[in-house]
C-alpha cells in the first residue's frame, strides 16, 4: 500500500495490484493465447517500437498477409463484371465477404446491405449526396441535417452538400443531447415529411468518448430529438473509430447508415471501406450519376437509364477494388484466430487504457502540480463509455502546456509513435481545449492550419497528444510510454531499464504479465495507484527536487568567458558588443543533404547559398529523400569538393573512394522529380556507378541525385520585414533557408547544461566540436552572449548582407553523433527542458542582396556585424554611409 516500504529485493507488481484494486474485473490478453508469442510471431517488425496510434491505423498481422498472398498465388481472380470462370470466382468470393461483414456486425442480408466504398469518408459523401433532402417551401419547412459537434471532419463536411440544396444545418453539442428530454413515441405517420438526418460518432476520434448507441432507437422512434421539428428522423452512426476495438450489433442498434473503414479493424487493406445500409432505409437513397456496373440498361443517344435492382450494385460505380475485398476474408480469419473475437479485443484494449489513464492521472511534480492534462468526458469506468484512447497535453511544473510537436519529437527519440493535433475533429478539440471560434480564425491568420506543427499560439494549445491501443498492444507498450513520461518530466533515471518484478504475485494473470517491470513515478493522492512500486523513500514525490530541474539556457555566462567592452567600443545596432566580438570561426559545406560536413576556410557563394551546399541528396528505390532520421549512417558519407578538378570525391568506412562530376552531362542525364519539404524539385540521377556504391554501403537500393542547374526553388518561409529577399531568393535542397548560423556561446551554454559527473568525480562534457557538428550549421561564429543571435534582424559580413529569418526549430537529428552515427537523446531533451518549451537552436539566414557579377566569398576570420531588430533602420543608414 501507499507509504509502506517494500521488503528488500521485492518489487510489487504494479499491474497486478492495479487489477486487484479495481472494483470491476479487467481482462488482459486473450485467455490461453500468449500475447507475447503473438507479438513475436505476427508483429516482429514492432521489436523496439512502441506503436500507440491504433485509432489512426491499426497494424496487420503477418499471417493475414501470408494467407492473402497465398490465396492470390493459387487462384485467378478476374473482373467480377465479366462472365468467365475467373470472374465468377471473384463475384462469388466478394459476395461471401459481404455476408462475412454482415455477420461480423450481428446482422444478415435480409436487414442490411454492404456498399463498398473507398473508405468511411467516401461512405459519408455517398449518404450526403443520395439522401432525399427536401428544400424548404410553402408546404414544408424542409429537411434538417444535424450532427454532433464531436464529429469527424468528414461528417461536418456533409453540410456543404446540404447547403447546396438549401437544407439547414444544425450542429448539436454533446451536452445538449445528453440533457434532451425523453418524449413519448411520436404518433404513427405512414409517410411523414420532411426527412431529417442525425449523425453522431459511436466513438470520438479525439477523446475516445463513446456515445450511447441507445440514441439510435430513441431518435428514430421520436422519443429523443436533436432538434424539435416535424418529420421523420434517420440516424447515421459513424462507426469508423468504434469498430476497430469493439463489437457492434446492428440487430440491436439498427442505425440507418453505418460507414466503416476496414484498415481501422485489420490494418490492411487501406483505402477500402463500406456503407452498411438498413434495407428499410435503402429505398430513400437517390442516384444521380451512374458508372460501369450500376446500370441495368441505358441508352447513349437519349436520357434513358434503369439502375440495377441491388442497392450495392446501384451505388458501386465502376469496378470495386475486388482484390482488397478478398483480403478482408483473411483479415476476419486472422482476427478471430488470434483474439477470439471483438469482445475480447474490447476488454483487452480498455484494460490497457484504464491502467494507463490511472497512471497518468496520478503523476505529479514535486510541487504537487499535475504532469499531464487529460481530455476526457469519463473516468474510464467502463468500455461502454470510453474507448482505448487517451488525449492529453503535457504540462511543466508551473502548469504551462508543453506543445504537442515537442512531445511528439521527444517520443520519437524513444521510438514511441503517437498522434498529435486535433485528429480531424475541430469541434471536440475546441470544446476540450477551450478554443473559441474567434481563436480558430485568429490561429489561421497566424499561419496555423490543420495538420501542421504549430502547437502553441500565445501560450495556448492548438491541439493535443493522443495515444490509442490496438488488439496487439501489450502492457510493455503502456509501461514504456509511462517510463517515457516519467523520464522526460520527472526523473532521468527512469529512462533506464528497471528491475523486473517478482513473478508469482499476479494472482491468475497470464505468465507473460508476471515478469513485467514496475513503472515508478510520483503519487499524488490517496488510494492505490499503478505507480506504487517503489519503497517510500525512493518515490519522486518523497524526495528533493528532481535531477532534471530546468535551468534556462538564457542565463549569462560567467565573467571570465565574456568579451570585456567599454561604452566607447559599442557600435549602433550592435547588441552590446564591440566590432571584434563577433567573428566567423568555422565554415561548413554539406554537398550531399544529410551527409557529413566539408569544412573550409574560404568558400565561394552562389545564388543558393554556399556553392554546392545541399546540391545532392540520397534517395531510396522509390525516389524518397533519405535523412539521418531514417538512416543515421548517412553522416558517415564524407563528400569533399575539388573545385579545380570539378569533381566531388566521396568516402565512407570500408569503401573505396568514388568521384562524381560537379556538373551533369546534359546528353546523358536522367531527369527525375523529387520532393524536399513538400516542394517538388527537378533533379537528375548521377548514374549507376555511384548508385551501386551507395547501395553496397547501405545494403539496400539507393541513388544519388542532384538538383538541376536550370531549376529554381523559392522559399516558403515568411521573410519578415524584407519580403523582397524571399521573392528573389532561390534555394538548393535545404529545408528552409540558404544558410544556418550558430553561436559558439550558445553551444558553450548548452555544453554546461549537459555536463555530468563521472565515476572519478570529474565533470565530463560533450566535446565542443562534437556538439557543434550535431547542429549542421554553415556558419559558426563566436559571440558575447548565449542566444543573442535570436534577437538579431540581420548581419553583415564584410560587404555581404544577410537577413535573419528566425530560429531553427530542431528535430531529432541533433541526437545523432555526426562522427559515429550513434543516437543519444540528451541534447534534444536538455534543449526541450530549457528553451521555453521550444527546441530552437541557431538561426536561418538569407541573402538580402547579392551581386554575383564578381566572385563573392565567405571566409573564416571575417567580422560579423549583427543588427538588432529595433535598430535595423538606423543601422541600414550607417552601413550605407560606410560603404559609400
Amino acid at each position: 500500500m501507499a507509504g509502506e516500504a517494500a521488503q528488500p529485493g521485492v518489487e510489487p507488481l504494479a499491474f497486478a495490484r492495479f487489477l486487484d484494486s479495481s472494483p470491476q474485473p479487467f481482462i488482459y490478453g486473450y485467455g490461453g493465447r500468449s500475447l507475447r508469442e503473438l507479438r513475436e510471431r505476427e508483429f516482429g517488425r514492432l521489436a523496439g517500437t512502441v506503436y500507440l496510434d491504433h485509432a489512426g491505423a491499426t497494424l496487420f498481422p503477418q499471417s493475414q498477409l501470408t494467407s492473402f498472398t497465398k490465396d492470390l498465388m493459387e487462384n485467378v481472380y478476374g473482373n467480377p463484371h465479366s462472365q468467365n470462370i475467373s470472374s465468377k470466382l471473384t463475384y462469388e468470393t466478394v459476395e461471401q465477404v459481404r455476408h462475412r461483414i454482415l455477420a461480423h456486425f450481428g446482422t444478415t442480408p435480409e436487414d442490411y446491405t454492404v456498399i463498398f466504398t473507398a473508405g468511411s469518408t467516401a461512405a459519408l459523401k455517398l449518404v450526403a449526396e443520395a439522401f432525399p433532402w427536401v428544400s424548404p417551401g410553402p408546404e414544408s419547412s424542409g429537411s434538417l441535417f444535424c450532427y454532433l459537434t464531436d464529429s469527424h471532419t468528414s461528417v461536418v463536411g456533409m453540410r456543404k452538400v446540404t447547403a447546396a440544396v438549401n437544407v439547414a444545418c444544425v450542429p448539436v453539442r454533446p451536452e445538449d443531447m445528453r440533457s434532451a428530454e425523453k418524449q413519448d413515441a411520436a404518433a404513427a405517420d405512414p409517410d411523414p415529411q420532411p426527412p431529417h438526418l442525425f449523425c453522431y460518432p459511436a466513438q470520438s476520434n479525439f477523446s475516445g468518448t463513446r456515445y450511447p448507441l441507445s440514441w439510435i432507437g430513441e431518435v428514430k422512434s421520436g422519443r429523443m430529438r436533436p432538434v424539435s421539428a416535424p418529420g421523420r428522423w434517420y440516424v447515421l452512426l459513424d462507426a469508423a473509430a468504434y469498430v476497430g476495438t469493439s463489437p457492434l450489433d446492428l440487430s440491436v442498434h439498427q442505425a440507418d447508415f453505418v460507414p466503416v473503414s476496414f484498415y481501422k479493424i485489420f490494418g490492411f487493406p487501406t483505402g477500402l471501406g463500406a456503407l452498411l445500409v438498413n434495407n428499410r432505409s435503402a429505398p430513400l437513397l437517390r442516384k444521380t450519376y451512374f458508372g460501369g456496373g450500376t446500370a441495368a440498361a441505358y441508352l447513349a443517344g437519349e436520357d434513358f437509364y434503369i439502375p440495377r435492382e441491388s442497392v450495392a450494385e446501384r451505388f458501386e460505380d465502376g469496378t470495386i477494388s475486388f482484390l482488397d475485398v478478398i483480403a478482408l476474408k483473411h483479415g476476419f480469419d486472422a482476427l478471430e484466430h488470434l483474439t477470439g473475437g471483438m469482445e475480447n479485443i474490447r476488454q483487452h484494449t480498455f484494460t490497457l487504457a484504464r491502467y494507463t489513464y490511472a497512471a497518468l492521472a496520478a503523476l505529479r511534480y514535486p510541487n504537487g502540480a499535475p504532469v499531464v492534462r487529460i481530455y476526457s468526458d469519463s473516468e474510464f469506468s467502463s468500455p461502454d463509455v470510453q474507448g482505448p484512447v487517451i488525449s492529453f497535453n503535457m504540462l511543466d511544473a508551473e502548469g504551462h502546456i508543453i506543445g504537442y510537436s515537442q512531445v511528439d519529437k521527444m517520443a520519437s527519440l524513444y521510438n514511441i509513435h503517437v498522434r498529435t493535433g486535433c485528429f480531424c475533429n475541430t469541434g471536440a478539440c475546441q470544446r476540450h481545449l477551450g478554443i473559441s471560434d474567434e481563436m480558430v480564425k485568429k490561429h489561421l491568420q497566424a499561419g496555423h492550419v490543420c495538420g501542421d506543427d504549430v502547437d502553441l499560439i500565445d501560450g495556448q494549445p492548438t491541439g493535443s497528444v493522443r495515444i490509442s491501443f490496438g488488439y496487439m498492444s501489450t502492457l510493455e507498450d503502456a509501461q514504456a510510454f509511462l517510463r517515457f513520461i516519467a523520464a522526460t518530466r520527472l526523473h532521468p533515471s527512469l529512462s533506464q531499464p528497471l528491475p523486473a518484478a517478482t513473478p508469482g504475485q499476479a494472482g491468475g494473470l497470464p505468465a507473460e504479465v508476471e515478469d513485467q517491470t514496475a513503472v515508478p513515478a510520483t503519487l499524488h493522492r490517496g488510494g492505490l495507484s499503478p505507480w506504487e512500486d517503489l519503497p517510500t523513500d525512493s518515490r519522486v514525490w518523497n524526495s528533493s527536487p528532481t535531477a532534471v530541474d530546468a535551468v534556462a539556457l538564457h542565463a549569462p555566462l560567467p565573467e571570465a568567458t565574456r568579451t570585456q567592452e567599454s561604452p566607447s567600443e559599442k557600435t549602433a545596432g550592435t547588441p552590446g558588443g564591440d566590432l571584434g566580438s563577433h567573428v566567423v570561426t568555422n565554415l561548413f559545406v554539406y554537398p550531399i543533404k544529410s551527409c557529413a560536413a566539408f569544412e573550409v576556410t574560404r568558400w565561394p557563394l552562389g545564388n543558393q547559398g554556399l556553392l554546392y551546399d545541399r546540391s545532392w541528396m540520397v534517395v531510396n528505390h522509390n525516389g524518397i529523400c533519405l535523412s539521418q532520421k531514417q538512416e543515421p549512417r548517412l553522416c558517415l558519407i564524407q563528400p569533399v569538393i575539388d573545385l579545380q578538378r570539378r569533381v566531388m570525391v566521396i568516402r565512407a568506412p570500408g569503401m573505396e573512394p568514388i568521384e562524381v562530376p560537379l556538373e551533369e552531362n546534359s546528353k546523358r542525364a536522367q531527369i527525375c522529380q523529387s520532393k524536399v519539404c513538400a516542394d517538388r524539385v527537378t533533379t537528375y540521377d548521377c548514374g549507376e556507378k555511384i548508385s551501386g556504391w551507395l547501395s553496397r554501403f547501405f545494403g539496400r537500393p539507393c541513388h544519388l541525385i542532384k538538383q538541376s542547374s536550370d531549376f529554381q526553388r523559392n522559399p516558403r518561409r515568411r521573410c519578415g520585414k524584407d519580403q523582397s529577399a524571399c521573392t528573389t531568393a532561390v534555394l538548393s535542397l535545404v529545408n528552409e533557408a540558404q544558410y544556418l548560423l550558430i553561436n559558439r556561446s550558445s553551444v558553450l551554454e548548452l555544453q554546461r547544461q549537459l555536463s555530468t559527473s563521472g565515476e572519478n568525480g570529474k565533470e565530463e562534457l560533450f566535446p565542443m566540436t562534437e556538439l557543434i557538428s550535431r547542429f549542421r550549421a554553415n556558419i559558426i561564429m563566436n559571440g558575447t552572449r548565449a542566444f543573442e543571435e535570436e534577437k538579431w534582424d540581420g548581419i553583415s559580413v564584410g560587404s555581404l548582407c544577410f537577413q535573419v529569418l528566425g530560429p531553427c526549430h530542431r528535430c531529432q537529428m541533433i541526437c545523432i553523433n555526426q562522427q559515429t552515427g550513434q543516437r543519444n537523446q540528451d541534447v534534444f531533451q536538455k534543449l526541450s527542458e530549457s528553451r521555453e518549451r521550444k527546441v530552437n537552436f541557431g538561426v536561418y539566414l538569407m541573402h538580402s542582396s547579392l551581386d554575383l557579377s564578381s566572385p563573392c566569398y565567405l571566409s573564416v576570420g571575417s567580422q560579423v556585424l549583427p543588427v538588432l531588430k529595433e535598430n535595423i533602420e538606423h543601422h541600414d543608414e550607417k552601413h550605407q554611409d560606410a560603404l559609400s
